[in-house]
């Protein structure tokens, strides 16, 4: 009863949570397996930002079941946003859960397994299901552990949860709480662990990375916190490359814009997020800026790096996005030309402003929105990586590829590399000569002048 497969869904902050969850698993005794096929105990940890990602666990879940009926010690669980969202109702959709854990609750799952199964184990009626989503003070200090892979060369380390905002369309500050940030002390004890472990390159992450310790820590020097603790991770050693999600524009004052002027390690490259390039949508949404202030932003982050990159989030079909709304967005993502980005077509999240709002937008005109900028969005970027073409960018090794027998890793641009190597580069920073390239990979040789291959 010891083999767990946990499976994630949605963003990379979930993808951390998962790998706590394994590494506390694993420390009490628990194998954590590749394959559901292979488990004893199945934990889905899931996501309520979009509608669909809730769907797919919901129908895992409902899959799942029929293994149950044949094996009725086989576990359950569901971790994360969606159980934060809809707690004790999913039990009643779902009735063969086993487990329901929160946001604030993750470091409980090996104590509510243990339970489990030593009950299962028993004589006895069969327990009920675990539901545990109350608020845990000190619950984010608890994301700090690492499975250790061997040969991991980037890591993901939360700084903090929760948020702060109330955009229209976001479920997070119903899922995730209000914003709790960790010591910095903490962090760079965690960088610091990873770096000696051989990860090259950490990511930093919060549902609002740029609000990190503003309410608990004071400003020093005219510097955030936040860029406090950029400058301790540049100290790091063995640490070469730094970046962080997901900022808010609201975030970016100038000691932020300078740090990417001073700080070696943080990477010319910015995921932030937009949602719409119009004024009145953006009044509706609740979000904090315009697009102006948006367009000054990233003009004095180029005037700072003239290389740098820009990646952002983008919802088409807002209620009441008229088609003149939608065009002003069209023409300010063609002017910004971004280099990569995450389009979505707006989905009703329950308990939002939004889910109420009138004019809602038909699915077809959204999906038809959605590739308006999904054509602009690969004609920038196509641009962008041709650009590269006889260039020489540094990349950051990560492993095989998953096709063939290449290798891949990222620029610090985080253009995603493909190229042939030796196992023994992996880990390594080497320059990529390119020779080809599409709208999402670049393509070269080695140059490999120097360094031990």
């Amino acid at each position: 009863m010891n083999r767990v497969y946990i499976k994630t869904y949605g963003c990379q902050m979930n993808e951390r949570d998962s790998e706590q969850v394994a590494s506390d698993l694993r420390h009490r005794g628990y194998s954590i397996v590749d394959t559901e096929h292979d488990a004893d105990v199945v934990l889905l940890n899931t996501c309520s930002v979009r509608d669909q990602a809730e769907q797919k666990a919901i129908g895992k879940a409902g899959y799942l079941k029929k293994r149950k009926r044949e094996n009725p010690n086989f576990v359950i669980g569901v971790m994360g946003c969606m159980a934060q969202n809809h707690g004790s109702t999913l039990v009643d959709r779902l009735p063969d859960l086993d487990l329901v854990v929160g946001t604030q609750k993750f470091h409980r799952v090996p104590d509510h397994l243990d339970n489990l199964i030593q009950s299962l184990n028993g004589q006895g009626p069969r327990p009920s299901s675990i539901i545990d989503l109350d608020a845990e003070e000190g619950s984010q200090n608890t994301i700090r552990d690492h499975l250790g892979k061997k040969g991991q060369v980037s890591a993901f380390v939360s700084i903090m949860q929760g948020c702060n905002m109330n955009c229209a369309f976001c479920i997070v500050p119903k899922t995730r709480g209000r914003e709790r940030a960790r010591p910095i002390e903490e962090i760079v004890d965690e960088v610091t662990r990873v770096a000696e472990s051989g990860v090259k390159e950490v990511t930093l992450l919060g549902q609002i990375v740029t609000s990190y310790g503003r309410r608990e820590f004071p400003v020093v020097g005219g510097k955030s916190p936040f860029v406090q603790l950029l400058e301790k991770i540049q100290d790091v050693k063995g640490i070469e490359r730094i970046r962080f999600t997901s900022p808010h524009p609201r975030g970016f004052k100038q000691d932020l814009v300078e740090a990417y002027r001073d700080l070696s390690k943080l990477c010319e490259y910015i995921h932030l997020p937009l949602q719409s390039g119009c004024d009145k949508t953006l009044r509706a949404m609740n979000r904090p800026y315009t697009k102006d202030r948006y367009r000054e932003i990233v003009d004095s982050l180029r005037e700072m790096v003239p290389s740098m990159y820009f990646s952002t989030d983008i919802i088409v079909g807002f209620p009441g996005e008229t088609e003149a709304d939608f065009n002003e967005t069209a023409a300010f993502f063609d002017e910004i030309r971004y280099d990569m980005a995450y389009i979505f077509k707006y989905s009703i999240r329950t308990g939002t402003p939004a889910e109420t709002m009138p004019d809602q937008i038909p699915q077809e005109e959204k999906e038809r929105r959605n590739q308006v900028l999904l054509d602009l969005l690969h004609k920038h970027s196509l641009a962008r990586n041709e650009g590269l073409l006889g260039t020489t960018e540094q990349v950051l090794v990560e492993g095989p590829a998953k096709k063939g027998d290449k290798y891949v890793g990222h620029t610090r641009g985080w253009r995603n590399a493909i190229f042939d190597a030796n196992p023994r580069l992996v880990g390594q920073l080497v320059d990529l000569k390119i020779d080809r390239a599409t709208a999402s990979t670049v393509y070269g040789d080695l140059v490999l002048a120097g360094v031990d291959a």
